[in-house]
């Protein structure tokens, strides 16, 4: 073999070996998992909620936002650790606030059945939706 062959032998044999070493690093760090970043309490505390708690949740973030998120670190936490282990539905959540002293506001609607469909009660009080049957009656006869 001449020099020149010597050598470009030598150079696959170093190339070859810095792509193994390359290959080697790749699978060492594919099996060491990456450090991720525990779910943050509010995450834990979603997952668990049950029947409208998320709507609790959120009116009480939007009305008491630093009061909430004590609650929540600690609800996360007694999640976590396993202390909970019960789905929280929203009256469950309501209740809690407001015995810690955050008097959460919630929505209220009542809604009653006449004629067939739903209505709020305080349309039926003012009378609304009998004038719009009313006046759409007048015009049937027309």
């Amino acid at each position: 073999m001449s020099d020149e062959d010597k050598e470009l032998e030598q150079l696959k044999k170093k190339r070859l070996a810095e792509m193994e070493k390359n290959i080697a690093l790749k699978q060492e760090q594919e099996k060491i998992p990456t450090q991720e970043k525990p779910p943050s309490a509010r995450k834990i505390l979603v997952k668990n909620l049950g029947y409208r708690g998320l709507e609790v949740l959120e009116n009480a973030e939007y009305q008491f936002p630093s009061d909430t998120k004590i609650v929540v670190e600690k609800l996360g936490e007694l999640l976590n650790s396993g202390e909970i282990n019960e789905e929280i539905d929203g009256g469950k959540l309501l209740v809690l606030f407001r015995s810690v002293g955050i008097n959460v506001r919630m929505e209220n609607k009542i809604n009653i059945e006449h004629d067939g469909k739903f209505i709020s009660l305080s349309d039926k009080l003012t009378g609304k939706s009998l004038k719009k049957e009313n006046s759409t009656n007048d015009n049937s006869d027309l």
